[in-house]
């Protein structure tokens, strides 16, 4: 144990005392990790040093470094953004190590038998837009579903209507009880009622909510062994956190609603593909994995097109709400969405969502970054630190809310 100069602290440090302001405040308890957003706060304090283990730690945070440097090795090596988010997925993956976490080994990332899987469709019949008839042909839109849409779009929408819809789904009713009382919202009071959750939250905003959540419904049954749906969920929902609390840190007017479902459903492409093309998209995950390549470089290259290119037809056949559409459909190339700037949110929060999943044992390395996309948002880049601090404090109990 050593003192440690404020300015020398590093993301993955563990404190080995509680960390005080001068007016004997509590910053950061004993046994807390050093974040990247940390030196500059405590300095502004007026902390000078803190305790901490700084030998052990440099070696943790050393194998954390070189073990989290791979999944960055296909990005831009000169982003500042994917600068920020290696700082916290190391940290994440020191942290794990620190209890005694042991990596995967190549042998855990090779490829495993997917000859009893076949595809639905012949190769020369799997073109995106085939693929997502044969689906819709098969099962239609919910109907649930299909009345919150005809709200959300319809001028006459009330709060009583929209109650009384959603009232109608015990558990789509209790799954938006539960968000409305998650650290999302951290209302002073508990929220009891659909209809109180609506005053707060706006009509619109609800409306977009209940959805996106109750699209959720139409991706059950998947087979587990094609796709892990808790991880996937996981994942998906950390990117609908990730991108309201980025809209909302860029001002008013961004309605946080619609980009928190954009992220929650941002990869449905890669569920239609799982459920027609199982050999093919699992064959991508491992082919990805053993390679070090994004997942959607490993699709276009196997398969001959990305899971963007399925939601297109898929959220169209569906005559999904064209705002959430583009930002679906446009999360790996913002640029290409009639709002650049707006896709560039959706594009960054999959970015921190998979920089949080190295730190949990994720297998994928992460797609490149649009920085110049980014930089249309207006924020800096190490402001993200504090977007991850917010994501950390409302994460475990906004995702229970799902499962």
């Amino acid at each position: 144990m050593s003192k440690v100069r404020t300015e020398d602290l590093k993301p993955g440090l563990i404190v080995s005392e509680d960390v005080k302001s001068p007016d004997g405040r509590v910053i950061l308890p004993k046994g807390g990790r050093i974040e990247a957003f940390h030196p500059m706060l405590l300095k502004g304090l007026g902390v000078t040093e803190v305790e901490a283990d700084s030998g052990d730690d440099e070696k943790l945070l050393q194998a954390a470094a070189d073990y989290t440097r791979e999944f960055f090795s296909y990005a831009n090596p000169d982003s500042p953004v994917l600068a920020e988010l290696f700082l916290y997925a190391t940290g994440l993956v020191a942290q794990r190590l620190a209890t005694g976490w042991v990596p995967p080994t190549l042998g855990e990332r090779m490829a495993q038998n997917v000859e009893h899987l076949s595809d639905v469709l012949p190769a020369d019949e799997a073109d995106p837009e085939k693929i997502v008839r044969h689906e819709t042909e098969l099962a239609s839109f919910p109907e649930s579903s299909l009345r919150l849409k005809a709200e959300l779009e319809s001028p006459k929408a009330s709060i009583g209507s929209l109650t009384k819809l959603i009232g109608q789904d015990l558990g789509l009713s209790a799954k938006l009880l539960k968000l409305a009382n998650s650290p999302l919202y951290n209302f002073a009071e508990p929220v009891e009622s659909i209809q109180r959750a609506v005053t707060l939250i706006g009509l619109r905003e609800v409306s977009t909510l209940a959805l996106g959540m109750a699209t959720i419904n139409y991706f059950q049954g998947i087979p587990p062994e094609l796709v892990d749906m808790k991880s996937f969920w996981r994942h998906s929902i950390s990117c609908g956190i990730f991108a309201k609390i980025l809209s909302q840190a860029m001002g008013s007017g961004m309605n946080p609603e619609r980009f928190f479902i954009a992220g929650l459903l941002h990869d449905v492409g890669r569920l239609i593909m799982f459920k027609k093309l199982p050999y093919a998209s699992t064959e991508a995950l491992l082919y990805a994995r053993e390679n070090f390549v994004p997942i959607v470089a490993a699709e276009a290259a196997l398969i001959g097109y990305t899971h963007t290119a399925v939601s297109q037809y898929l959220l169209a056949s569906w005559k999904f709400p064209a705002m959430l559409a583009d930002l679906i459909n446009n999360h790996h190339s913002p640029k290409a969405a009639p709002d650049p700037r707006l896709a560039a949110i959706i594009h960054t929060a999959d970015a921190m969502s998979n920089a949080v999943e190295i730190g949990a044992g994720r297998l994928y390395v992460l797609p490149d970054f649009d920085d110049e996309s980014f930089a249309l948002m207006g924020l800096p880049a190490s402001g993200l630190a504090k977007v991850f601090a917010d994501y950390e404090t409302q994460a475990e109990q906004t995702i229970s809310a799902f499962f």
